[in-house]
């Protein structure tokens, strides 16, 4: 690690997060949706590129309508990574919001914060879910519900694929693989007890760190390998052209399927 990469990026990265915070306050109450995601998309390549960290996408992220991203979890830098392909609004630890600077960012962002362990907090959050699917936004999730150091997969929670059987919306798994001069690195990981400050300090002294993000195929949503379509006499534009529930699969084979998806693009 080199003080010096740290010393002369944090010199760019400082005066960046104060171009953000204006943003978050004054813009974006500006914009329309469109125009606070290509912000976003901007903004979150600019932040990576300060940083020193290169992303290369692979595969065919759905660019376009509702969509429930599943991915991995290793850091902090996971969303930027994601928003810099397509605008994301994410479901995330409440945490988070407390997080110096980045937090009210994310929250700025339209970030969905959830108090783990409380059911009633899963029940809000999905029908805010919900409510995001219906304005045709990308939502990312981050089921581990926690960090790893990105070689091997957590548990999934299931609770939050809740929302996508009601809505019926395509659940697109990516993997993220984090690298440092070519090779997998665990360099990037917030694990543990690590502080934000001690992850920085870490992050912008190293040089050489890259992220592979793998976009891939849609989930299966069927219970039994069916195609789950609306009704075909239903208008598109009615909520009614929404399957049954009881046509899609159960939210914990829905975790699993994206789990094993996510494992399979790991080990690439």
């Amino acid at each position: 690690m080199s003080v010096v990469w740290f010393v002369a990026r944090m010199a760019f990265l400082l005066p960046l997060l104060v171009v953000g915070l204006l943003c978050v306050a004054v813009v974006y109450p500006l914009l329309s949706v469109r125009g606070r995601c290509r912000l976003n998309r901007r903004w979150s390549r600019l932040l990576l590129g300060v940083c020193g960290i290169r992303v290369r996408a692979a595969g065919t992220p759905i660019m376009e309508g509702p969509v429930l991203y599943v991915a991995n979890h290793v850091s902090w830098i996971d969303i930027f990574v994601m928003n810099s392909v397509r605008a994301t609004a994410f479901i995330a630890k409440s945490e988070i919001r407390a997080w110096p600077v980045i937090g009210y960012l994310v929250a700025g962002a339209g970030t969905l914060f959830i108090q783990r362990g409380q059911r009633h907090a899963v029940h809000a959050v999905s029908e805010a879910m919900q409510a995001r699917f219906a304005q045709g936004e990308a939502l990312g999730l981050f089921p581990e519900g926690t960090t790893s150091l990105g070689e091997d997969l957590l548990p999934f929670h299931a609770s939050l694929f809740e929302p996508v059987r009601f809505a019926s919306v395509p659940v697109q798994p990516l993997a993220m693989q984090f690298r440092q001069h070519g090779k997998r690195s665990s360099t990037a990981a917030f694990v543990g007890e690590e502080t934000l400050v001690a992850n920085l300090w870490r992050v912008l002294g190293s040089r050489g760190l890259s992220v592979d993000i793998i976009y891939l195929p849609p989930l299966d949503l069927s219970v039994d390998g069916a195609p789950v379509r609306p009704p075909a006499t239903a208008s598109p534009q009615s909520p009614s052209t929404a399957p049954s529930a009881a046509a899609v699969a159960p939210r914990a084979i829905l975790a699993e399927r994206a789990r094993q998806a996510i494992a399979r693009g790991l080990n690439r």
